[in-house]
C-alpha cells in the first residue's frame, strides 16, 4: 500500500508564495501528481513528477508560476507556488500511481486560500 500526506497549506495574499509537501510511505510509486479542487468545480490536474526520471508536467494554468521538485532521501514531493492568484484557492491533493494508468492513492488534502 501507499500512504500520502500533504502539508503546507494556509492563507496567503495574492502575489504571494506557498510551498506544499507530499510525504510518501509504503510501496514505491511510479509518479506523484498534484490535483486541486476549488469550490463548485471538478478536481483538476496541477502537475506531476515521475519518481525515477524526474520528468515533470504542468497544467497550462500554473505553468511558469508553480514548480515541482522531489527529495529522494525524504520521500517527499514539493509544490512551490509563486505569484498566487485568487483563482488558485482550492483544496490541494497529492496522488500516486503505481504505473497502472490511474492515480489510485490519495492524500487527505490541504487547503490553500489566496486573498485578493
Amino acid at each position: 500500500q501507499v500512504q500520502l500526506v500533504e502539508s503546507g497549506g494556509g492563507l496567503v495574499q495574492a502575489g504571494g508564495s506557498l510551498r506544499l509537501s507530499c510525504a510518501a510511505s509504503g510501496r514505491d510509486v511510479y509518479a506523484i501528481a498534484w490535483f486541486r479542487q476549488a469550490p463548485g468545480k471538478e478536481r483538476a490536474f496541477v502537475g506531476s513528477i515521475v519518481w525515477s526520471s524526474g520528468r515533470i508536467d504542468y497544467a497550462g494554468s500554473v505553468k511558469g508560476r508553480f514548480s515541482i521538485s522531489r527529495d529522494n532521501a525524504k520521500n517527499t514531493v514539493y509544490l512551490q507556488m509563486n505569484s498566487l492568484k485568487s483563482e488558485d484557492t482550492a483544496v490541494y491533493y497529492c496522488a500516486g500511481t503505481r504505473g497502472y494508468g490511474n492515480y489510485d492513492y490519495w492524500g487527505q488534502g490541504t487547503q490553500v486560500t489566496v486573498s485578493s
